[in-house]
């Protein structure tokens, strides 16, 4: 099997799908891409078994047909060094024998048996259920929450995405008990109600790989796998097994104070107040009366402190919470609005930050940060 392809265009493919890749595989043959190729149309795929990307380019000139394992770094590396201009990939699939040949020379290596390569997972068909979005959608959904996923062993659950479909709406939610995000778009319904969890890693990679267009992509999913399909990618990956906490249970409702300020200003203030933080703890407190907002930190031990005002509009009565800064510089990173509103209830419950302008008027996002206890 023979072709030619540019060799930028090759790099861009296989650098999209080599982030699968998992340098603590036991399996030897996942070092590799899969190339197979049938008619004019080359597929690249990359797997870690639990995650497997795979993508396609069309060719000009190609001759034969098969497939064959090709070492992923030092294909991948090498064609970084490439200036643009085509290369003549020759493949021999019994041998293993592969040639690159470039303008100027030839570099040859020894390809594996593509049968060692696993199969990709299949999806139960009584089962599955189909979904269809824009990439714009699934990439905004995927942004807005993956930041809030957890790292816990002990609560696989939590370290993914959790899609919820209804025939109201798609809703995204991430939590790691700490922060909870929910996106929630009402111009995606299902007739029925279905979810899953989407790890956290596969995540990542569509968060890389989606275009911020209207192109459709196909989510196809039973209660193992869920396959995404969209423009010249593929993705399959294992799903998080087990139930997803109530999530809306943990979102007070009763919140009568209102906080609406700048987010870019809050966000900058609280980055350099949180520098004098104590390291551990990283709490910052939150004062709020009349249309004024106080911002202040301490570490004792270290001798340190600082606070600034700002300006606000407040419609409550006074209060001062605390917040673990970093959570709290996150969630204002993640919100595009030029002000945002913050509910809060009292100092031991949860607050409730929301965009005060919304990009679309079928989004809806909510951001909630659980506080830290104020000690003296």
């Amino acid at each position: 099997m023979n072709f030619i392809v540019s060799s930028t265009e090759l790099l861009s493919h296989l650098q999209a799908v080599n982030k699968v890749i998992s340098s603590k595989t036991t399996l030897p043959i996942l070092n590799n891409f899969l190339f197979k190729l049938e008619g004019s149309e080359l597929t690249i795929t990359a797997s870690d078994l639990e995650t497997t990307l795979v993508t396609k380019l069309t060719l000009n000139n190609s001759t034969g047909e098969g497939s064959i394992a090709i070492e992923a770094k030092r294909i991948t590396e090498a064609l970084k060094e490439f200036p643009e201009q085509p290369l003549t990939f020759n493949m021999n699939t019994e041998t293993m024998a592969v040639e690159v040949l470039s303008q100027n020379g030839k570099f040859s290596m020894v390809g594996f048996n593509s049968e060692d390569f696993p199969n990709l997972p299949q999806l139960n068909e009584e089962q599955s259920i189909s979904v269809k979005l824009t990439s714009d959608i699934l990439l905004n959904g995927v942004s807005k929450t993956i930041f809030a996923t957890a790292d816990d062993e002990l609560r696989p659950v939590m370290n993914g995405i959790f899609f919820e479909l209804n025939p109201e709406n798609l809703t995204f939610v991430a939590s790691d008990a700490h922060k909870l995000v929910r996106y929630r778009r009402a111009d995606i319904k299902n007739e029925t109600e279905a979810s899953f969890i989407l790890p956290h890693k596969p995540a990542s990679l569509l968060k890389n790989i989606l275009n911020r267009d209207e192109s459709i992509v196909n989510i196809d999913f039973d209660n193992q796998n869920a396959v995404f399909s969209f423009s010249d990618y593929r993705m399959i990956c294992r799903l998080v097994e087990g139930k997803y906490p109530s999530y809306d249970s943990v979102i007070p409702t009763n919140n009568p104070n209102k906080l609406t300020i700048d987010r870019v200003e809050f966000y900058n203030t609280i980055k350099r107040v949180s520098f004098f933080s104590n390291q551990a703890s990283n709490l910052i407190k939150i004062n709020v009366a009349g249309n004024q907002l106080t911002i202040s930190a301490q570490d004792i031990d270290f001798s340190i402190s600082a606070y600034e005002r700002l300006n606000c509009q407040y419609d409550g009565d006074e209060m001062e919470i605390g917040f673990k800064s970093t959570f709290l510089q996150e969630i204002l990173a993640n919100l595009s609005s030029t002000d945002i509103l913050m509910e809060l209830s009292d100092p031991t419950r949860a607050g409730i930050i929301f965009p005060l302008e919304k990009d679309n008027d079928d989004e809806d996002v909510l951001m909630l940060l659980m506080p830290m206890m104020i000690s003296g």
